[in-house]
């Protein structure tokens, strides 16, 4: 009977376990990290020649520079501790999707560090230091799209190429997207995790409660034209 009691005990400790080790950041696809990349020739001549286009009697058809809708637009980041989930909002952001023929080709996104929010108060104070994202000396973080592959990717319809510069490191970045064009509108919708030590952030957390080293990254941006 005792032997009983005690082997039921113990499975609902591991399914308390279990649970508590659940992550939002489990399962998402992960991005391909590498050293920075360089523009390819499309993505280039896109970027030099959007101010051009977008000149009065110097407009170009089929080509325009669209601009960040901020208010529905969202960026956050999720980071996991052993105790659970944390989500990190940043409030603060500019960007624009250079577009040629209907298709976006490249762009660029400029988030404001000290924007951060996160959903423990005390928790948004400690972020902006330098055990994270030591805001006095890195502002802004920046993702320059320098390659869009259409349907080359099972997680979404397109994959992203890109440089991400997060306090002093720069980085080629890989990731599976959603990207949308309607009308006069175009939407990037991706989640993918990066390995927060790439980008020297490297604060450990608490012995008894260390932080996970994969952050998962969500993001919805939607522009206008113009």
């Amino acid at each position: 009977m005792k032997k009983t009691v005690y082997t039921i005990v113990c499975v609902f400790v591991l399914a308390g376990l279990t649970t508590a080790c659940e992550s939002e950041i489990d399962n998402k696809p992960a991005a391909k990290v590498e050293e920075a990349a360089k523009p390819t020739e499309t993505a280039k001549k896109a970027v030099e020649e959007a101010p051009a286009k977008e000149m009065p009697g110097n407009k170009m058809d089929g080509a325009a520079v669209y601009t960040l809708d901020l208010a529905t637009s969202t960026f956050s980041v999720v980071g996991a501790k052993v105790t659970g989930d944390h989500t990190l909002t940043f409030k603060e952001m500019t960007a624009t999707a250079d577009v040629d023929g209907g298709k976006v080709k490249s762009g660029k996104v400029t988030v404001q560090m000290a924007s951060v929010e996160a959903d423990v108060e005390k928790l948004t104070g400690h972020l902006k230091s330098p055990d994270f994202f030591d805001v006095a000396n890195h502002p802004t973080s920046t993702f320059e799209i320098v390659e869009v592959k259409e349907g080359t990717s099972a997680a979404g319809t397109h994959e992203v190429v890109g440089n991400l510069t997060m306090r002093g490191a720069s980085k080629k970045v890989t990731f599976p997207a959603d990207i949308k064009m309607e009308g006069d509108a175009a939407s990037i919708k991706a989640q993918f995790t990066i390995n927060r030590k790439d980008f020297n952030i490297v604060y450990a957390g608490k012995a008894d409660d260390l932080i996970k080293d994969d952050v998962l990254i969500k993001l919805e941006l939607k522009f206008k034209k113009g």
